[in-house]
């Protein structure tokens, strides 16, 4: 059985060990990268037959609040190591597509532009 969207496994491994360079927190699911990692295989093929098949609906981000200068706050949405592997995984596959086009612009994500860069209002 084919699935509808073709996603190597290579760029599902690339994007987790950009997640894991950044360090990040664990997200509403209090799964740390460490918890991640001791079932990394069996984690990164769920990410990737659900990217594949077209199933993955990411869960509910989790709200942090940041303090700011001015003495306010703003809200910060953490999302789950895996949501973090597959936003990752589209940001490289839309910057292969922008190489192999000469740049041309995708449309990745909402919010994102030109392989990945975010909008500025």
């Amino acid at each position: 059985m084919t699935k509808p969207f073709e996603i190597p496994k290579a760029l599902v491994w690339k994007a987790f060990q950009r997640v894991r360079s950044n360090g990040g927190s664990a997200g509403i699911d209090q799964e740390s990268l460490a918890v991640f990692e001791r079932n990394l295989g069996n984690n990164l093929y769920k990410i990737w037959n659900r990217m594949g098949s077209g199933s993955y609906f990411p869960p509910p981000v989790k709200a942090v609040p940041i303090p700011k200068k001015n003495g306010g706050t703003r809200t910060l949405g953490v999302p789950i190591v895996a949501s973090e592997c597959l936003l990752f995984s589209r940001r490289l596959e839309c910057r292969l597509v922008a190489r192999v086009f000469g740049g041309a612009t995708c449309n990745c994500s909402v919010g994102l532009r030109q392989c990945g860069l975010a909008r500025r209002g």
